[in-house]
């Protein structure tokens, strides 16, 4: 399991990344967003890294359900995001992935 950080995406911002799909092949996700999220309160004791969150585009007229998809981007490598719809404008779906 890869462990992420917002520094790991934040120099990737609108590089496409390719999403396996389960029967239909491959689709690009372009990385539009990647953000920090606020910590509310105190840091948990042990929390290893700060919440982030990351917005992809995917210009599909289908909409995906929200799931855990294996995702490639040629400096990363291959590993498992669980992406959510949530939002469509004139040029796709966009999917949200939050790392707490």
């Amino acid at each position: 399991m890869q462990f992420f950080a917002l520094e790991h995406f934040a120099g990737h911002l609108n590089e496409t990344f390719t999403v396996a799909l389960d029967s239909e092949g491959r689709a690009p996700f372009v990385l539009v967003e990647a953000r920090p999220l606020a910590v509310t309160g105190r840091a948990i004791p042990g929390m290893v890294r700060s919440p982030f969150s990351l917005l992809f585009r995917n210009e599909s007229a289908i909409l995906l359900p929200q799931k855990i998809y294996q995702m490639t981007h040629a400096a990363l490598g291959e590993f498992g995001i669980f992406l959510v719809p949530i939002a469509r404008d004139r040029d796709g779906f966009i999917y949200q992935a939050v790392y707490n």
